[in-house]
């Protein structure tokens, strides 16, 4: 069984490319071997991810609420690789999909699906990180450069809100764009141009509170505003069929929301 995808699938317009990642800093290095447990398949896919194509499709799904719209169900249905965070496997399968490999504690994956999928299953139990940054850090270990990741909102709105911060930590590390069922998330650390529409909702987030920046291209313009709180700078628009934002250090998690049809 597939999930089903309306025949009215609008286009997605995302944003311009992100820039290449930088070299990884030994304080973001992946977690300490000791912690993980590979089995020897899931080593073997391992080795299949170093030897990935760029061009090939990862997707990481969370154990959020399973997607709903039809741009990230198409992004799901048609990736090359999907990895599951702990019990999202349960939700895949249950969509008539197949995991590629499944991290995590693992104490959300039933006794049958540990036995059937047995043989992909890494066990990290890593305290200090969550599942969605457990199969991030699977991703960097495996020479991945591009993920898209699914799942990672609702359910718990602390999950939610933890969930889309942790894109500014993975930014240094790996290209990672989060589609939710009203939009995406992607990080940007330095001054902008991106691919819009007229009337696209647009929503800027700041971890550094005392990030300042200016926009051309959206509705109600930002004269170097200072990012405070996650609230000062949301609920915008697009005016045109780019952006752009100029912002001299930190980071920015830019919302687009898709196009209404």
């Amino acid at each position: 069984m597939t999930p089903k995808i309306p025949a009215s699938t609008a286009p997605v317009r995302g944003p311009a490319a992100a820039p290449a990642p930088a070299a990884t800093p030994a304080s973001l290095a992946a977690p300490a071997a000791a912690s993980v447990v590979t089995t020897p398949a899931a080593a073997d896919t391992l080795a299949i991810a170093h030897s990935a194509t760029p061009a090939a499709k990862i997707v990481i799904l969370a154990n959020g609420t399973f997607p709903t719209h039809p741009v990230p169900l198409a992004r799901l249905c048609d990736a090359d690789m999907i990895i599951c965070c702990d019990g999202a496997a349960e939700k895949l399968v249950a969509n008539g999909l197949e995991p590629g490999i499944i991290i995590g504690d693992l104490d959300s994956v039933s006794p049958e699906l540990k036995e059937r999928y047995g043989n992909i299953l890494v066990q990290d139990t890593d305290q200090d990180t969550n599942d969605l940054t457990k199969a991030v850090n699977w991703c960097v270990s495996a020479g991945i450069r591009e993920v898209t990741i699914l799942g990672a909102t609702g359910i718990r709105e602390d999950h939610t809100l933890g969930n889309i911060s942790l894109l500014a930590d993975y930014s240094t590390r790996i290209d990672a764009v989060m589609l939710t069922d009203t939009g995406s998330f992607r990080v940007y650390d330095r001054s902008v141009t991106i691919n819009s529409h007229p009337g696209q909702q647009v929503s800027l987030f700041s971890i550094d509170p005392s990030l300042n920046i200016t926009s051309s291209g959206l509705k109600y313009p930002l004269d170097n505003l200072t990012l405070h709180s996650w609230w000062r700078g949301t609920l915008n628009e697009a005016i045109a069929n780019t952006f752009s934002l100029d912002f001299n250090s930190g980071k920015v998690i830019v919302f687009l929301g898709y196009c209404q049809v």
